[in-house]
């Protein structure tokens, strides 16, 4: 029998893909994304000019300092040591120079941890709704996704439900608080239990199992709350990290992967995971990035005008009749659509120059999500369109 184009493990990554690729190849807002005038609320992306000090940092570090500057670097030591200062000044844990590992962005150290982690026939649980690709890098290292509802109510973790999940066959769970797209912000007291339940259950089995937590939105949150990390209940946890949501640069890539103080084995983990970015296509953050990364790990995005742009968009939505959640993180707002075919909706949302995501393609059809990146010009703009678009609902 003739083999077909690809492996089939990329097959399987190509069929979980295929929504999202659907509408980001074929969509109105695909078609249309580039025309000016537009009101473009479907990603996380800057619609204003990029940070001052952001700008500067890469303009005063492009500038060589010796002959190799812009040389093959790995996880610099001076970079490791500014991240492990900045984890103990926001956590309150010892973190270590040697348990940092650079990445670019919080997508390769995500990927980089299953590459480390799983073996083909391998479980790994996320949780529904999701990031768009979890699911995807998950097939794509050999395991099998299973996928755990969240309580529509609360956008919590089921925990029981996480529970009855887990066999024997189970290597690792995905966490992302907070979360992405509903902008939930876990609580220290599920967190525990989750702890509890996933220590039981490595016990059990025999083999630890790796809670990898996506804080990749750690650093925006609203009305003053504190961000729990996982890594501070459960020993066997990686934190994964992007400055490109602190930053507004998804284009700039530059994260990290931090092993706990509590962890036991982190020697041969870091080795692991070494090992695991080199084979992953180097996925090390560029010279450039590390060279900067003291003066960028001090920078942020207007939290406050976040929190600002998220109140007017919340007043406004409600005073037209739309029901919504709202975010107690990220830079992300859920609503619910009118029409229980959040796709259609989305494309009448179009109609009126106004685009933004379906929840089908985060798994929670009946939903669109709206990004609060968006400038006030913008949001000003939308405003009669979305009031259009539910008229004619």
């Amino acid at each position: 029998m003739a083999r077909g184009i690809g492996s089939q493990r990329i097959g399987r990554v190509r069929q979980a893909m295929a929504p999202f690729v659907r509408f980001f190849e074929h969509s109105q807002w695909a078609r249309r994304k580039d025309e000016p005038g537009i009101c473009d609320f479907v990603l996380g992306n800057p619609h204003e000019m990029p940070l001052a000090g952001v700008v500067a940092a890469l303009e005063q570090h492009v500038r060589p300092a010796d002959k190799d500057w812009f040389g093959y670097k790995t996880s610099e030591p001076a970079s490791r040591a500014i991240v492990a200062a900045a984890l103990r000044e926001h956590l309150a844990m010892p973190f270590e120079d040697d348990d940092v590992l650079l990445t670019n962005g919080a997508f390769a150290a995500l990927a980089t941890a299953l590459c480390a982690l799983v073996d083909p026939g391998d479980e790994v649980i996320y949780l529904s709704p999701p990031w768009f690709f979890y699911e995807s890098l998950i097939v794509a290292y050999g395991a099998e996704p299973v996928r755990v509802e969240v309580d529509r109510e609360t956008f919590e973790p089921d925990v029981a439900a996480i529970e009855a999940a887990i066999t024997a066959r189970t290597r690792a769970i995905v966490i992302n608080s907070p979360n992405n797209p509903t902008g939930k912000v876990y609580p220290p007291a599920l967190l525990g239990a989750l702890a509890e339940v996933l220590r039981a259950a490595s016990a059990r089995h025999g083999g630890p199992i790796y809670l990898l937590s996506d804080e990749a939105y750690r650093r925006i949150v609203f009305d003053g709350r504190d961000v729990p990390s996982p890594t501070a209940f459960y020993r066997d946890s990686l934190l994964l990290y992007t400055y490109g949501k602190t930053l507004l640069t998804p284009g700039q890539r530059l994260g990290y992967i931090a092993l706990p103080p509590s962890m036991g084995h982190r020697e041969d983990l870091r080795a692991a995971l070494t090992a695991a970015q080199f084979v992953t296509g180097f996925a090390f953050p560029n010279a450039l990035m590390q060279h900067a990364l003291a003066d960028l790990e001090r920078l942020s995005i207007d939290v406050g005008e976040l929190q600002r742009k998220r109140d007017r968009l919340v007043a406004a939505l409600r005073t037209m009749g739309y029901e919504l959640q709202v975010p107690e993180g990220t830079f992300y707002l859920l609503v619910r659509s009118p029409q229980s075919d959040d796709v259609a909706f989305v494309e009448r949302l179009a109609e009126h120059d106004v685009f933004c995501l379906p929840g089908t393609f985060v798994e929670l059809p009946g939903t669109f999500r709206i990004s609060l990146t968006a400038n006030d010009e913008m949001i000003s703009r939308a405003l009669p369109g979305f009031e259009a678009a539910l008229a004619g609902a």
